[in-house]
């Protein structure tokens, strides 16, 4: 037991003897408060005594270590391991040598059963941080603050297993084990409006499944010189097939990232051709099942296995996602073909502003001809696009809606697709119909303009002699 004036007290008999240290802890100002005092959960005669002395002019931080029932002390914390005075700490109930310490300056760690430590930021403030305590189910680190609310480290599993090695990591990328995975269903807190009342929320707990990897310090000349920004991740179903591929920005120490534990998806009619590297769009969710990830960096890589779960609370709805998906299929059948209709009409588009550069200061009857029947190319393929997309707002301020386009019934049909948790129903039948019909008319439009129109627009240019040089005379 501790007191406010300096005083620690341990009873072994269940309190009917106190035995008081008051001057016997080796470096502990007389006096000085003590806010905390824990008893440690690996043996019996250890314990971990807190003290300040601030509100004395004495801004140093004391902990303390006995392992003998007070017979003798070590000081575990000094003003050469950490910045601010102490207020708390705590020791992993899992891992002996894992430490957290929260001071006036912040939170620190140690992974080396308290012989050096480092201040943990990661998002975290450097603020008073006043009490400490683990969820053991979750392995969660609750953090009490002054001033800045509680805070939540979540999940310190990773932090267990560099400790268990020392503080040492000899691979120069390592992937933690992950932990299982919930495709949990929310929704927004009843009680009072979001969009009026003005309430601040903090951030809650990211969605997704949660990975964490370690990337070493580069130590020689050539690592330093390689690119250490970003990871490659793979991930594989239980099938080995490669499901999602992403790029996670890196950096040097502990990092964490969240698979959204959705699929590789495809391209949407309308969207640019990506570049090499771009990132791959996103489809459905996953099933429930156990899922591989490889994370690469530069020449080194390391994976783990992830289990995902459905909600618990809603049961297997493997049934709902799988009809789900057949109709997404479905209506991305149809997408991609309007998605290479629209690659060409951009492809023949370029040509047109190639041609236009071309025919830049050139007269004649044929370059005129040739660059009225270029703006009437143009100009076709700017209707179908707008039949395809609707018109493009080029005016500041509020814009009429662009109707019924093929692209809006696209986006309809694949929002009351997902949008229930039950199967798609006689509703989403229609609507994938009126997507699938109106891309049926846009497609008729390109293929006409392409058969007719681009056709007969090609041979005038072909057929056209472009004089694109100018005689020389000798110079004299």
């Amino acid at each position: 037991m501790g007191t406010d004036d300096g005083n620690v007290q341990l009873t072994t008999d269940d309190g009917k003897t106190w035995t008081n240290f008051r001057g016997k802890i080796p470096g502990l100002p007389l006096g000085s408060w003590i806010p905390q005092i824990r008893a440690s959960r690996y043996n019996a005669g250890e314990a971990f005594v807190v003290a300040n002395d601030y509100r004395r002019g004495d801004f140093k931080p004391y902990i303390f270590r006995t392992t003998d029932f007070g017979k003798t002390w070590i000081r575990l914390v000094d003003e050469r391991k950490v910045t601010g005075y102490a207020l708390c700490m705590i020791q992993d109930p899992a891992e002996p040598n894992l430490i957290f310490v929260g001071t006036e300056q912040g939170l620190w760690v140690s992974f080396d059963n308290g012989n050096n430590f480092q201040q943990w930021k990661n998002g975290y403030p450097s603020v008073s941080t006043y009490d400490l305590a683990i969820q053991e189910r979750e392995a969660d680190l609750a953090i009490a603050t002054f001033g800045r609310a509680l805070w939540i480290m979540d999940d310190i599993r990773p932090l267990r297993k560099v400790a268990a090695a020392n503080g040492s990591v000899t691979k120069k990328l390592t992937v933690f084990p992950a932990p299982d995975a919930y495709q949990a269903q929310y929704r927004a807190a009843p009680g009072y409006e979001w969009s009026t009342m003005g309430l601040w929320d903090a951030p809650n707990r990211s969605r997704g499944a949660a990975i964490s990897w370690f990337v070493n310090n580069a130590s020689d000349t050539a690592a330093k010189k390689a690119k250490l920004d970003s990871v490659q991740v793979k991930i594989y179903n239980e099938q080995n097939e490669n499901i999602r591929n992403l790029k996670w920005k890196t950096d040097t120490g502990f990092n964490r990232q969240y698979w959204g534990m959705e699929q590789k998806g495809f391209r949407q009619p309308g969207s640019p051709k990506p570049r090499p590297g771009s990132p791959e769009p996103a489809s459905f969710i996953v099933l429930p099942g156990t899922y591989k990830v490889v994370i690469t960096l530069n020449k080194d890589s390391d994976s783990t296995y992830i289990k995902v779960n459905d909600d618990p609370r809603l049961g297997n709805r493997n049934d709902i996602k799988l009809a789900q998906r057949r109709m997404y299929e479905r209506l991305q059948k149809s997408g991609n073909k309007l998605t290479e209709g629209m690659d060409r009409l951009t492809e023949a588009d370029e040509v047109c502003a190639k041609i236009t550069a071309q025919l830049k200061d050139l007269d004649g009857k044929e370059a005129d001809s040739l660059r009225k029947s270029t703006k009437a190319i143009q100009d076709s393929i700017k209707a179908i696009r707008e039949f395809i997309s609707g018109k493009v707002a080029d005016k500041q301020g509020i814009n009429r809606d662009q109707g019924n386009t093929v692209i809006r019934a696209i986006q309809l049909a694949a929002q009351y697709i997902g949008s229930k948790n039950v199967a798609p129903g006689a509703q989403e039948e229609k609507l994938v119909l009126n997507a699938e019909t109106a891309i049926g008319k846009a497609l008729q439009k390109i293929n006409d303009f392409f058969s007719v129109k681009w056709a007969a627009y090609r041979q005038q240019v072909e057929g056209t002699k472009l004089n694109l040089f100018k005689d020389y005379k000798p110079i004299e």
